[in-house]
């Protein structure tokens, strides 16, 4: 991440909007030394079916919420559920 004072922003504005766009480089703005802006490349947002596709019929649905779905857990039980999850 570079950092740039405004008023040398100023004078080579296109420059480093070229870098940002190039390279994706990101560039903080200063003002008397403090950081005041961000530019960084701009990034299309996802649609759902990218951010949830590949879940698509591996959720289950429920038509009560207030029913048990399972068994109770007991705390070793969570213990574990833990450990496979975070070396998955």
């Amino acid at each position: 991440m570079k950092s740039i004072s405004k008023s040398k922003l100023k004078s080579q504005l296109l420059e480093f909007l070229r870098l940002v766009e190039s390279e994706g480089e990101e560039i903080v703005v200063t003002d008397h030394s403090k950081p005041v802006v961000k530019i960084s490349k701009y990034a299309q947002a996802l649609s759902t079916e990218e951010l949830f596709g590949e879940m698509r019929g591996k959720v289950k649905y429920f038509e009560d919420l207030t029913i048990p779905t399972t068994e109770e857990w007991t705390r070793s039980d969570l213990v574990e559920a833990r450990k496979i999850a975070y070396l998955n």
